[in-house]
């Protein structure tokens, strides 16, 4: 299937599952976790995924590779780019949905440099995301800090943007999922801004959360540590069982294969087809809307 846009992938969803990948092997099993859900889905590669390959040639190569021969719309996007370079590199490659973090800048420059990225990506056909309100675990970002719903407003307006990320409770970088959000001002932000909202940090937030959040009005849905985890138990229970192994495949495919799984359960979450459980657990096939 060609590579998807982003307006027609939110458009087509109640919300859409953004995943993070560092390694082929975990791309594909989004793609493939998506594909098992019949979900649209959206690959995303980090500036820091970025500079671990030591630029965005192969990895981005390699996810527009992987949406084109999906079976469901696939986009790629570029995530928490703060080098204005790399998102006119991430452009000249062929992505066309990018995020430019420029939170950690006085207001001022945040907005006047998320205007003129916007209206350079605009010009190439791009769709583009900023922050406003600092996420909590990201660089300079404060946990506590909640984004003021008027500002967001003249923030939106003034810059262009296509979509924002916005600070309502969740973190970066968690490793257990206990963040609590505030429903109340995410359906105020949902209200009041004529763009999709951007969750960030989803990580941290047990499925009951996310569903929360959906239904509040939040259509994008970020999970990266998540993931990892999900690979890294996986493949550590793979190398316990078999600590003589040395091919990369015997215990690659295992956490590939569990990856894929949780996306397609998170999946099932984020587009309300399972219903979840007082503890932020599915409730499985018995949970399934009509």
């Amino acid at each position: 299937m060609p590579l998807a846009a982003m307006p027609e992938l939110l458009a087509a969803h109640r919300a859409v599952g953004a995943f993070n990948f560092i390694t082929l092997e975990v791309a594909e099993a989004i793609v493939a976790g998506a594909e098992a859900a019949g979900a649209g889905v959206i690959l995303q590669l980090s500036q820091n995924a970025i500079a671990f390959h030591g630029g965005i040639g192969p990895a981005g190569a390699a996810a527009l590779r992987l949406a084109d021969a999906a079976s469901v719309p696939v986009v790629v996007h570029l995530d928490h780019a703060t080098d204005e370079p790399l998102v006119d590199e991430a452009l000249t490659v062929g992505i066309r949905s990018v995020m430019f973090d420029a939170a950690h800048l006085t207001d001022a420059e945040n907005l006047e440099r998320t205007a003129a990225v916007a209206a350079r990506a605009h010009a190439a056909g791009a769709w583009v995301e900023a922050e406003l309100g600092e996420i909590g675990g990201k660089g300079a970002h404060a946990p506590g800090v909640r984004t003021d719903v008027a500002e967001a407003a003249r923030f939106v307006e003034a810059t262009g943007v296509d979509a924002l990320a916005v600070a309502v409770g969740s973190e970066h970088a968690m490793r257990e999922r206990s963040a609590l959000l505030d429903e109340t001002l995410i359906a105020e932000l949902a209200a009041a801004l004529p763009v999709p909202l951007v969750l960030h940090g989803s990580s941290g937030v047990a499925d009951a959360g996310i569903d929360g959040a959906v239904r509040a009005g939040m259509r994008k849905i970020n999970i990266g540590t998540h993931l990892n985890t999900v690979l890294t138990a996986a493949v550590r229970d793979e190398l316990e069982r078999d600590p003589d192994a040395i091919d990369p495949r015997r215990w690659l495919a295992p956490g590939r294969a569990a990856v894929a799984a949780e996306v397609r359960r998170l999946l099932d979450v984020i587009t309300g087809r399972v219903a979840t459980g007082v503890d932020g657990t599915g409730l499985g096939a018995a949970g399934i809307r009509a």
